[in-house]
């Protein structure tokens, strides 16, 4: 099976979607399409570094590449490549090839935490950790993989047939990518006790608690790590602090909510959890390189860029 195969199917889903998605992506353009947990990105021009939080997903390029980073890591993306994203990650993206006659093309699946289980319990194979695993990890898809893809791809909307076939391709990509040589820090996060499962834990509650005041030592204590433990695995996992994590949470998130418009700077910042607005822009400007004010919707009926905040869902 050649990749080169895959995209025609691809942008058929691109012209069938009607519904832009509310996820994070790696994109500006991304269509769902009538597959569970897939996501189709287009993309007809290279385009600026764009902040979100990403994954946890498995992303397999078509057309056209992209680079990625988090912390210290950078990758760049391009057809034929898989990326796996193991944990909510803050990334800069931007696609660094694409044209209007040659788009840039990826389809996104995110991962079901529940397969990964359920698979691990099946195979019964005991994985030791590896130190080396990335959350971050990308490289050539295995054939297997990619023909996995291509018959999900195919599957036609309101069938019989796809709504049997559908869990059972979702399973089986979901094996390809737990076993296969990217696969490591996945297994990682099934190992009780890991670092990666306890860091793993910590996003989700700072997650839950984004607008509100961060203690690490309570965090640390809740994921049953010393607090310099902690602090270490959080950014190699991460790639970032988790008060820095924190910021980057709120400030996609008061992306998102200033791109919908209705709202005032003022507002958004305390809605995120910020006790003074001008702080806020401050560090919003930091970021995102412009004011806040300039992600209001644009009057003449432009949208507004859409936020790239969570799920990832890449």
């Amino acid at each position: 099976m050649r990749i080169e195969q895959l995209v025609s199917k691809a942008q058929h889903l691109v012209r069938l979607a009607d519904e832009p998605s509310g996820c994070t992506s790696l994109m500006e353009e991304k269509k769902r399409c009538h597959l569970p947990g897939l996501v189709v990105m287009c993309r007809t021009h290279p385009g600026q570094v764009e902040a979100s939080i990403c994954g946890p997903v498995f992303g397999l390029v078509l057309q056209g590449s992209t680079e990625i980073s988090a912390g210290m890591q950078s990758l760049s993306i391009a057809s034929g490549d898989l990326l796996v994203v193991s944990h909510d990650l803050p990334v800069a993206t931007r696609v660094t090839h694409a044209a209007p006659f040659a788009p840039y093309l990826a389809v996104l699946i995110s991962v079901d935490l529940t397969i990964i289980r359920s698979l691990a319990e099946q195979i019964s194979e005991d994985w030791a950790e590896n130190k080396h695993a990335q959350t971050l990890e990308a490289g050539s898809a295995e054939p297997a993989l990619i023909e996995a893809v291509d018959r999900y791809l195919s599957l036609p909307e309101n069938s019989v047939a796809a709504n049997v076939i559908i869990p059972l391709i979702r399973r089986e990509v979901h094996f390809r990518i737990l076993v296969g040589r990217h696969g490591g820090m996945l297994r990682n996060l099934l190992l009780p006790g890991s670092h990666a499962s306890k860091i793993a834990k910590a996003i989700a509650l700072i997650q839950d608690g984004a607008r509100e005041r961060l203690s690490l030592t309570s965090l640390a204590s809740a994921v049953g790590m010393g607090l310099s433990s902690f602090h270490h695995h959080f950014r190699s996992i991460a790639g970032t602090s988790p008060l820095q994590y924190q910021k980057d949470l709120r400030m996609t998130e008061a992306k998102r909510l200033l791109s919908r418009g209705g709202r005032t700077v003022t507002s958004v910042a305390l809605e995120v959890g910020y006790e003074s607005a001008s702080q806020f822009s401050r560090e919003y400007s930091r970021k995102f390189g412009a004011p806040p004010r300039n992600d209001f919707p644009r009057t003449g009926g432009a949208k507004g860029r859409a936020a790239k905040g969570r799920t990832l869902n890449l």
